[in-house]
C-alpha cells in the first residue's frame, strides 16, 4: 500500500478530474435509471421495450465513443506539450467523423424502427412500443455526437468541471420532462414511451447549444469552420492508429454487449424486464470507475506528451491498484442495491426473482469489470495501445462469452441466470491477461510529433 500513500498533487489532480467525470457518468445513467423506473411505474412492457431500444443509442455510443476517444487520446499529449492548435485540428476531425455516424444512425431508427426492435426481440408488444420510441429518439441521435465532441475537449482541456456541469443540466432537464411527458403531468399530454423519446431530444438539443456557448468563452478550445474540411496527412495518420483499433473493440464490445441483450431478451419478457432493471444499476455502479478511468488517462496523457515517461508509469502503477480497491467497492454496492431497487420497480414474482439472481452475478462481474476499464481505457489508452482491447475482446468475448450464451440461449435452452452469467464471463477471465500485458509497459509511448522521448528506464518493482 506505500504506493498510494505519497504524492499530493497526483491525488489532487486525480481527484479534480475524477470526481466532475464521475458526476457526469453518474448524471448520464440516471437518465436511464429514470426511463426505468418511470416507465416500471408505467407498465412492465413500457420500460423492456425502451430499455431493448435504447441498445440502437447504446451501438452508436461505442462508435462515437470511439472517435472521440482517439482524438482525447492525441489531444491529451498535445495538451500537455503546450499545442493548442493541433488539439484544434483533432476537434474539428472528432467533429467531421461523428457528424457523419450520427446521421446514419438517426436515418436507420427514423426509416427502419421495427426492422432493429426484431434484432432485440420477437414480442410484438416490444416492437411496437420501441420502434414509436425509435422514431422520435433518431432526431436526438443526430445531435449526441456533435456535443460528445465538444464535452470531450472540454475534458482534456482543464474544463472538466463545464463539461459535467453541462452534462448534469441536460441530465435533470430530461428528468423532469420525463416525468412530464411520460405521465402527463401538468398540460402535459401522456405519451408514455414517447414522451421518454421526445424528453430525450429536447434535452440533447439544450445541451448542445450550451456546449457550443461555453466554447465561445475565453480560455476554451473552439473548432475553427476553416478547419471542418482541412486535410491534416500527418496528424490523419495518427488518428487513424488510435481510433481504428478504439473502432474495432468499441464495435467488437458494443455488438456483443448488445447481443446478450437479445439473448436474455429472447429467453422471455421477464428475463428481459429483469435485465433491463440489472443493467440500470450495473451501469451507475460503473460510474467512479469510468471516471478513474478518464481521469487518470487524462494525466498520464499529459505526461507522455511531455516526455516524463517514468513519471506516468508511477501514476499507473497507482491507478492500477486503485482500480481493484474500486472493484471491490462496486461489489459491495451493487449487492447493497438489490432490495431498494426491488421496492422501486413494479416486477412481477418472476421478474423479481431473475433480478436478484442477475444481480448477484453482476456483483462479482464489477471486479473485473472496474480492472479492465481503468487498465485497459485509461492507462492503455493514454500512450495509443488500443490494440490490446481489440485482441482481449475477440478472445474472450467472441470466443468464450458469446458462444456459450447463444448455445444456452437457442440450443440448450439454459435457465435465465446461467445466461446471463455466461454474458459476464468474459471480464473477469481476462484479468490475468490484462494484467501480463501491463506489467510489459508497451503503453509508455509519447504519440506528439517533434517531442523527444526520454530513454525508458528499467520497469521498477516499486
Amino acid at each position: 500500500m506505500k504506493l498510494l500513500s505519497h504524492d499530493r498533487e497526483f491525488y489532487r489532480n486525480l481527484r479534480r478530474l475524477t470526481l466532475p467525470i464521475a458526476f457526469q457518468s453518474l448524471m448520464l445513467a440516471a437518465v436511464a435509471a429514470a426511463d426505468a423506473l418511470m416507465l416500471g411505474r408505467l407498465d412492465q412492457d413500457s420500460m423492456a421495450a425502451v430499455s431493448l431500444a435504447t441498445q440502437i443509442q447504446f451501438v452508436q455510443n461505442v462508435v462515437v465513443s470511439s472517435i472521440v476517444g482517439a482524438g482525447a487520446i492525441l489531444g491529451a499529449q498535445y495538451f500537455g506539450k503546450g499545442d493548442r492548435r493541433t488539439v484544434g485540428d483533432l476537434f474539428a476531425l472528432m467533429l467531421r467523423i461523428c457528424g457523419i455516424c450520427s446521421a446514419l444512425c438517426a436515418a436507420g431508427c427514423l426509416f427502419f424502427p421495427e426492422a432493429l426492435m426484431f434484432l432485440f426481440t420477437d414480442e410484438a408488444a416490444l416492437i411496437s412500443i420501441g420502434a414509436d420510441y425509435l422514431r422520435i429518439a433518431a432526431f436526438s441521435y443526430l445531435i449526441t455526437g456533435v456535443s460528445q465532441c465538444y464535452l470531450a475537449i472540454m475534458r482534456i482541456s482543464e474544463h472538466a468541471s463545464r463539461s459535467a456541469w453541462i452534462s448534469s443540466g441536460a441530465v435533470v432537464l430530461n428528468i423532469v420532462l420525463n416525468a412530464c411527458l411520460i405521465f402527463g403531468l401538468g398540460p402535459f399530454p401522456t405519451l408514455g414511451a414517447r414522451g421518454a423519446a421526445a424528453a430525450t431530444l429536447i434535452a440533447r438539443i439544450a445541451e448542445l447549444l450550451w456546449a457550443i456557448a461555453s466554447t465561445a468563452q475565453k480560455g476554451f478550445i473552439r473548432p475553427r469552420l476553416s478547419s471542418l474540411f482541412r486535410r491534416f496527412p500527418g496528424l490523419w495518420g495518427d488518428f487513424c492508429r488510435c481510433a481504428l483499433p478504439l473502432l474495432g473493440a468499441g464495435l467488437l464490445w458494443g455488438v456483443g454487449f448488445t447481443s446478450y441483450t437479445a439473448f436474455v431478451g429472447h429467453l422471455s419478457a421477464d428475463a428481459a424486464a429483469a435485465n433491463s432493471v440489472a443493467a440500470v444499476v450495473r451501469d451507475l455502479s460503473c460510474c467512479l470507475c469510468n471516471g478513474i478511468a478518464s481521469a487518470g488517462g487524462i494525466l498520464i496523457g499529459y505526461e507522455l506528451g511531455r516526455g516524463a515517461l517514468s513519471k506516468a508509469k508511477i501514476y499507473g502503477d497507482r491507478l492500477a491498484l486503485l482500480s481493484f480497491l474500486n472493484g471491490l467497492f462496486c461489489t459491495a454496492l451493487v449487492l447493497l442495491a438489490i432490495f431498494p431497487t426491488r421496492g422501486l420497480i413494479r416486477l412481477n414474482r418472476n421478474a423479481a426473482d431473475y433480478f436478484t439472481a442477475f444481480m448477484i452475478v453482476t456483483a462479482v462481474y464489477m471486479i473485473g469489470r472496474c480492472v479492465n476499464t481503468v487498465i485497459i481505457n485509461g492507462i492503455f489508452a493514454s500512450g495509443g495501445d488500443t490494440a490490446f482491447d481489440l485482441y482481449s475482446l475477440a478472445a474472450t468475448m467472441w470466443g468464450l462469452a458469446i458462444p456459450l450464451s447463444a448455445l444456452g440461449t437457442f440450443l440448450f435452452h439454459w435457465p435465465a441466470v446461467i445466461v446471463f452469467a455466461c454474458t459476464c464471463i468474459d471480464e473477469v477471465g481476462k484479468i490475468p491477461w490484462v494484467l501480463i500485458h501491463y506489467r510489459r509497459y508497451k503503453w509508455l509511448r509519447d504519440l506528439t510529433r517533434d517531442q523527444p522521448q526520454e530513454a525508458l528506464d528499467k520497469p521498477s518493482e516499486k
